[in-house]
């Protein structure tokens, strides 16, 4: 069977690797999209594209019948799923096969079996895999549901059965947290997946969150492709993995990798899917978690560690050709990690951010000098929107070194690289994980955001040697534009306009006083407080938003943007903003008055963009610390709002169903 035109039936990044795959394969491609969608990269990027509908995704991208009119329209005679959406729904993989149009993914039954989290558990259990307690039934209610999780014990995950990438998950410590968890669970996995099962399991309390990749054909054939650590996570939604992991060894690693394919073999699976384990670092014992029955979202870091292309063998299992490789072929070469960048501002919890994309510039793809690889699956372009309807996922930036700390130095270096401005997103603190000296030394677990970021993330708080390098680069910025303002401005009478050598930094709680003198490309910055000097070298020129600065002999990448006279830098998770003044100037600086920002703490203000599901209180009720307030939808995810401290509310500016930007009131207390 030879397939000619694949439909993919998604959005985004996903969309867009599979239809580069496809082109390299010279099969052609479909693309569909919603209203939201319509200028979209990966309508670009496809042969064709069809309109499906509405933005929200419930009206268009999980409507079984709107794809395969879709596919009627274009005959095309493949579908290839992506994640998320139709990815893992038995119901569409049978509608395609009664249409006579080839489903590049496992067979339904393994999608029943596998994609039910309560199923997969038992036929886990029966196949001999580890499991983690629990109760592997149907809950009706809150009540049920408090009644099961105390009698599993505290703590307790919350899950959505037909659930995936963090969607319908909830921790509950409590009764209370049961309670409040199982309601908010249900809600998430009936508006993402259409389906509201619940069920509950233990919590692993220093868990590691480790998955098998396995791949089979339509022979019998199937196969482990090593494994993935993805302990880091927030709100159950990964954010850092990589291939391998730091904390298997090889004798743990192949019994996890036999079992999945066990498991895999147990429903006759074929085409890419992924066991999922909990993995107990104390005990160095596995758990079953569940099985994806899809291609994951992780998934370069296995193709830049194998050489494997998933998508080209998803394709060629469902064309219906046998693997051309063994278990014994099946090597593990270097190291290689993704960092998700997501429209997420980690200065305000992590809360979602939409906008139009004002600067989007991905650093240089390919092999780098150093040997190192940098790989970068987008959906997105420098113009586009990001949308409130979807899944916040900007990229999934990859890096490949020989040695795991090769492969973490690459992704810090093309995370400075990576410029992206116009709405909030998580790149500082992924270049904060980055520098850590636990991350760097594999001690992970899935707390690991929790415990090294308790107060939530504030930015990277420079070192000396830090702050004094990016002192040094504000102040030959500053006499670079000096240069260019004589050289535009000329002579004033008969005299050339003098630009001074002596300046004075600030850093906002530092100040720097420095001394320049330029060696032909080379700058010299003497520092007065420390006598140390700086050697400075860039091709920098004004009007570059981002530079490389040779620093001592050491290749710095750092983001510039001038700020009126002010410059802002980043750099490694840090992000100042320098004023350089003449001395004079600046002692007369030190003298202006500080503005205070507005008192807005009687208010409680939508602090993300999206739509009001719920008001919990009125005017005139009384409220105590933590009591829930108010219910937004945004991204698929719903946040509840909660009471800081006690007391009255005094007005309610808006009502379920209501669209706020950020900032915007929900209601005021007196």
């Amino acid at each position: 069977m030879t397939i000619t035109k694949i439909l993919i039936a998604n959005r985004g990044e996903i969309a867009c690797r599979v239809i580069r795959t496809a082109k390299k394969m010279g099969i052609k491609t479909v693309a569909v999209y919603s209203d939201a969608d319509a200028n979209a990269l990966h309508v670009k990027m496809a042969d064709e594209a069809v309109h499906i509908g509405p933005a929200p995704s419930n009206q268009s991208y999980i409507v079984i019948d709107r794809i395969l009119e879709a596919i009627r329209q274009t005959g095309a005679d493949a579908v290839h799923p992506g994640y998320g959406f139709l990815s893992e729904n038995a119901a569409f993989a049978e509608a395609l096969e009664k249409a006579g149009v080839t489903f590049i993914g496992p067979p339904v039954g393994a999608i029943q079996a596998m994609g039910d989290k309560i199923t997969s558990k038992k036929l886990a259990a029966e196949a001999g895999v580890s499991t983690v307690p629990g109760h592997m039934g149907l809950i009706e209610d809150a009540d049920e549901a408090v009644r099961i999780s105390a009698s599993i014990g505290y703590p307790v995950m919350i899950k959505a059965s037909a659930g995936g990438g963090g969607k319908g998950m909830r921790i509950a410590w409590n009764d209370a947290e049961a309670r409040e968890g199982f309601q908010s669970s249900r809600n998430e996995a009936k508006s993402a997946f259409g389906d509201d099962r619940i069920f509950i399991e233990k919590f692993v309390t220093e868990p590691r969150h480790i998955e098998i990749q396995v791949l089979g054909d339509k022979h019998g054939a199937c196969l482990y492709l090593g494994e993935r650590e993805c302990s880091i996570q927030r709100r159950n939604q990964k954010v850092l993995e990589e291939a391998p992991s730091p904390f298997l060894d090889a004798a743990t690693r192949k019994a996890m990798g036999e079992q999945a394919v066990a498991l895999a073999k147990a429903v006759g699976y074929h085409s890419a899917g992924t066991v999922e384990f909990i993995v107990d670092g104390k005990a160095n014992q596995f758990y079953f978690l569940e099985m994806n029955t899809r291609l994951q979202v992780e998934h370069p870091v296995t193709e830049l560690v194998t050489g494997l292309d998933l998508v080209e063998q998803m394709i060629r299992v469902a064309s219906g050709e046998k693997l051309s490789f063994a278990q014994e072929d099946v090597t593990l070469n270097g190291w290689a990690i993704e960092s998700r960048l997501y429209a997420e501002d980690p200065y305000r919890n992590f809360l979602p951010s939409i906008g139009r994309l004002t600067r989007y510039r991905p650093p240089q793809e390919g092999r780098q000098a150093d040997g190192t690889v940098v790989r970068n699956d987008t959906g997105v372009f420098e113009g586009g929107e990001i949308s409130m309807y979807y899944d916040p996922m900007i990229a999934k930036l990859c890096t490949w070194g020989e040695t795991r700390e090769a492969a973490i130095d690459a992704m810090q270096a093309a995370l400075n690289d990576f410029e992206v401005e116009g709405i909030g997103h998580n790149l500082p603190f992924l270049s904060a994980v980055m520098g850590q000296e636990r991350f760097r030394s594999g001690r992970l677990t899935t707390a690991y955001i929790a415990e090294e970021f308790p107060e939530g993330f504030s930015g990277v708080r420079p070192d000396a040697s830090t702050s004094q390098a990016l002192a040094a680069i504000a102040a030959v910025i500053h006499q670079r534009l000096q240069r260019r303002a004589a050289q535009i401005s000329g002579t004033i009478g008969n005299h050339a306009r003098v630009i001074g050598a002596d300046w004075v930094v600030d850093l906002g709680e530092e100040r720097h006083a420095v001394t320049l003198a330029a060696d032909g490309d080379i700058d010299r910055v003497e520092f007065a407080q420390t006598q140390d000097t700086i050697t400075l070298a860039s091709t920098w020129q004004p009007g570059q938003t981002h530079a490389h600065f040779l620093l001592n002999g050491e290749k710095l990448g750092v983001k510039v943007d001038l700020k009126g006279s002010a410059i802002r830098l980043r750099h490694n998770g840090v992000d100042l903003t320098a004023r350089v003044y003449s001395p004079r100037v600046a002692e007369l600086a030190s003298l202006m008055p500080v503005k205070l920002p507005p008192d807005t703490s009687k208010m409680l203000l939508c602090p993300m963009p999206g739509v009001i599901t719920s008001i919990a209180v009125q005017p005139g009720d009384t409220v105590e610390a933590g009591q829930t307030l108010a219910t937004v939808e945004a991204m698929k995810m719903e946040n509840v709002l909660k009471a800081e401290r006690r007391g009255v509310v005094k007005r309610v500016a808006t009502g379920a169903g209501q669209s706020l930007a950020v900032d915007e009131l929900i209601m005021e207390f007196e």
